[in-house]
């Protein structure tokens, strides 16, 4: 797979259960998901396995980018596993292009490992994926994340 993963890894002045509060509640997913200056701007998340998540993001054009998918696995404090290849209970996407895992674990008091990783069906999706900016924008809305997460103690 590693010719179609792309992944990081950071420890996060922040502990466990702030970094999974923001990925799981919409108020504060939508401040910090999207890099600036684009604003994550409507959240729906029915996170169990099976349950469907909607997150629409708007550049500052207006242009609009809405993600649609399904969460894989859900393990409180520990692991989100979402995909886009699905929407709306089991019904298929128009085009899977990855599936991505968030791992926490603790890293000393107050400290958290942050792992993200997304696969992707093609090599050629990964390539696109990495072009896009993965690394810049992922980290960067980690950064946000981090941030968020510092502040809920």
């Amino acid at each position: 797979m590693s010719d179609r993963s792309l992944s990081f890894e950071r420890i996060l002045a922040a502990p466990r259960h702030a970094i999974w509060r923001c990925w799981s509640e919409p108020e504060l997913m939508k401040q910090w998901f999207t890099p600036k200056p684009w604003k994550t701007v409507e959240v729906e998340l029915d996170q169990r396995p099976g349950g469907s998540s909607f997150i629409l993001m708007r550049g500052p054009n207006g242009e609009e980018h809405p993600n649609r998918g399904l969460y894989l696995d859900v393990v409180p404090n520990e692991r989100l596993v979402f995909t886009d290849a699905f929407v709306n209970a089991w019904e298929p996407s128009q085009k899977a292009f990855m599936v991505g895992t968030i791992e926490l674990s603790d890293a000393g008091p107050g400290k958290t490992k942050y792992v993200a990783t997304v696969r992707h069906w093609t090599v050629e999706d990964c390539e696109a994926h990495e072009k896009m900016g993965f690394y810049e924008g992922w980290g960067k809305a980690t950064d946000q994340l981090e941030e968020l997460a510092k502040t809920l103690g």
